[in-house]
């Protein structure tokens, strides 16, 4: 086990949901034994809503940057290699191995497997250095129902210091059916981010069930580039990341999970779509995730103002998104 320390913090900072209880690691999780045993735990259970989420909070201190690792991803993602600054996407790589350990622990009651990406939110708070030295940490904010299910909201935070620099809030759906009275959040479901999540297509009219039409049937923004995407570049993203989720790799593992071709993992596309659009120094990001996007294949990018979108073949909608810049 590389938990050193245990702690429980006060409720009140928790916005009155129950206290948490911090666990200390003394080295990053691996994503492979997670993956497995979140697969294992997956057969024994059941998603469903009222659910409360795990009061554990994740801590890594000491964390350097591998220049390596991060010139790899820089290059995959489409970032200017060797900037003294970290891509505004990058944290969410360092605090993904400790979501997946909270998301494949026993007392989580959602099964892993099946579990889809469905939005993330940064605030960058200021830049933070490639050369700098951090504190990770990741706990599950709450459960909340959603209209296919139960999303899974995960919060992650970096520090320098004491000094929050940077923090996310990513929503993960487990689909199941709602009781008849249930009320629940509406949002899309999209393409996946996790190592054991599946992705989501969305439903197949063009209006909500209130009779609004849905995002991705409103006018597309103005198209700024067109990506012809490799079908090496999940296995590239991978091999950076270290999310090697099989629906990602090769056509072959993705048949496995019901893809015709394996598809971009989630965060990809939105880090394609901020190195493109950029962001300022201090910045707010939304995205939410639509459709998957089937690798080798060609996306336009589309921007205008703040906001910023990726769309295939025939118009379908793979991601929204906009980039504000934030007053702290």
């Amino acid at each position: 086990m590389d938990d050193v320390t245990d702690g429980v913090t006060d409720g009140a900072a928790d916005g009155g949901k129950g206290s948490l209880r911090t666990h200390v690691l003394d080295g990053s999780p691996r994503l492979w034994p997670l993956l497995a045993r979140g697969a294992f735990l997956s057969l024994f259970k059941r998603a469903r809503g009222g659910v409360p989420a795990p009061r554990t909070r994740l801590v890594l201190p000491g964390v350097r940057i591998d220049l390596g690792r991060l010139a790899a991803y820089e290059r995959a993602c489409g970032f200017g290699v060797g900037a003294d600054e970290l891509p505004i996407t990058y944290p969410h790589v360092l605090g993904f191995p400790l979501a997946m350990r909270l998301m494949s622990e026993r007392g989580f009651p959602l099964p892993l497997l099946g579990l889809v990406h469905t939005s993330i939110g940064i605030t960058r708070r200021r830049a933070t250095a490639a050369t700098g030295e951090y504190e990770l940490s990741v706990h599950v904010d709450e459960l909340v129902p959603h209209r296919r299910g139960t999303e899974a909201v995960v919060v992650t935070e970096v520090r320098t210091g004491s000094e929050l620099v940077w923090e996310s809030r990513s929503t993960y759906l487990a689909r199941h059916r709602n009781r008849p009275r249930a009320r629940a959040r509406h949002t899309s479901a999209g393409n996946a981010g996790g190592p054991t999540a599946s992705d989501a297509t969305e439903a197949p009219d063009a209006t909500d069930a209130r009779g609004s039409l849905r995002p991705d049937a409103r006018v597309p923004l103005p198209v700024v580039a067109e990506w012809a995407l490799a079908g090496d570049v999940g296995r590239r993203y991978g091999a950076a990341s270290g999310d090697r989720n099989p629906i990602h790799l090769h056509p072959l593992t993705a048949r496995l999970f019901g893809f015709r071709r394996a598809i971009a993992h989630g965060m990809w596309t939105v880090a394609r779509c901020l190195a493109e659009h950029g962001a300022p120094q201090t910045a707010l990001v939304r995205a939410e995730f639509r459709a998957p996007v089937l690798l080798p294949g060609t996306v336009s990018y589309g921007a205008e103002g703040a906001a910023f979108e990726l769309r295939g073949a025939g118009g379908r909608l793979h991601l929204t998104g906009e980039v504000l810049n934030a007053q702290l």
